[in-house]
């Protein structure tokens, strides 16, 4: 007896095959600079879209920003302005605009903050002092020096209150309830589930946050429950199941149950999180990488590196040949030849 495909199975294989198809043949983009001009290269170093612009970001959501004339705008994958250079965004930004989130992007105009669609199309318009990314269907909004969250309407749905306000994670995000900086967590009513009692705190991820208290960083659960004591003189998110903490002026890595699985013996500064099954780490003034078990992967030769994705990272060698990147081998694919990278392959 033999399996029966139906033409409905038939056309459920097809749109899966072309969906897989269309994935693989993603065209993906990191932004390169040669001489004083940005541009971007695939991922065989070929430069595909020509150094013309004042500065660039990588692409999120199928659009990168873009510099020129002093304004700032967004193109497509083939180069093409998608969204003119019209916004501006003031120093206190660090001079770069906001990429798009769940089809939105921050922009500034005439002093007040709003939301443009993919089309450059005023969604929400500008009336905030300041706004951010959506995440989880909300964003972060000033007005009248108070935060609060509005939806993808522009409507408000928590009002601002809080003197500092983070974004959502899992469900969660980080407020600071008044000036005396004490932190805690609000739920998306906007309902306090974890008390404002931390100096400092971080974001939710894989179910725990870090938080600082006594002096010493540590981590909570979701019901605000301390799991691991606050201990570490610095301490990171979870990624892939393990966290990067700072004891004795080094870096190590400690698993959820605060055991210490990588002993810290790092340089330099966080976060240099687990990605693709990788950190990279700073030993005797270069960078490498390293594996979970805290094995040396990749030696420490370079004196710039980055997290893999995609299975590549950039790295830089010297100022003489400048950035390329490697494969997970620590294998050369891009040789070194650009004066600045920003950003992954998206």
């Amino acid at each position: 007896m033999y399996n029966k495909i139906t033409p409905f199975l038939l056309l459920v294989f097809l749109l899966s095959a072309f969906s897989a198809s269309s994935q693989s043949r993603e065209i993906l983009l990191a932004p390169v600079k040669i001489g004083d001009q940005w541009g971007y290269i695939n991922k065989t170093g070929k430069i595909v879209i020509n150094p013309q612009f004042d500065d660039t970001w990588g692409f999120n959501e199928g659009l990168a920003s873009i510099k020129l004339g002093g304004k700032w705008g967004y193109i497509d994958k083939t180069g093409k302005i998608a969204i003119k250079p019209q916004f501006e965004v003031p120093d206190q930004f660090g001079s770069y605009p906001h990429d798009f989130y769940e089809g939105l992007a921050a922009i500034e105009l005439d002093g007040k903050w709003g939301y443009i669609d993919k089309t450059g199309k005023i969604a929400i318009k500008p009336q905030f002092d300041i706004s951010w990314g959506f995440k989880e269907g909300l964003a972060v909004i000033q007005l009248g020096g108070k935060w609060g969250y509005i939806d993808k309407t522009g409507k408000i749905v928590i009002k601002p209150q809080f003197y500092g306000a983070g974004d959502f994670h899992e469900g969660l995000a980080s407020i600071r309830s008044d000036s005396n900086w004490k932190y805690g967590f609000i739920d998306k009513t906007g309902k306090i589930v974890i008390k404002p009692q931390f100096y400092d705190a971080g974001y939710f991820q894989e179910g725990l946050a870090s938080i600082y208290l006594g002096g010493r960083d540590g981590y909570i659960d979701k019901t605000g429950q301390i799991v691991i004591n606050p201990q570490f003189e610095d301490a990171w998110s979870f990624q892939e199941g393990l966290a990067e903490i700072k004891l004795g002026g080094k870096w190590g890595y400690i698993d959820k149950n605060g055991k210490i699985v990588i002993k810290p013996q790092f340089e330099g500064s966080g976060p240099h999180r687990f990605q693709e099954g990788l950190a990279r780490i700073q030993l005797g003034g270069k960078y490498g990488y390293i594996d979970k078990n805290g094995n040396i992967a990749i030696k420490p030769q370079f004196d710039d590196a980055w997290n893999f994705k995609g299975g590549m990272a950039y790295i830089k060698l010297g100022d003489k040949w400048g950035y390329g990147f490697i494969d997970k081998n620590g294998k050369i694919v891009i040789k070194p030849q650009f004066d600045e990278i920003r950003g992954d392959f998206n």
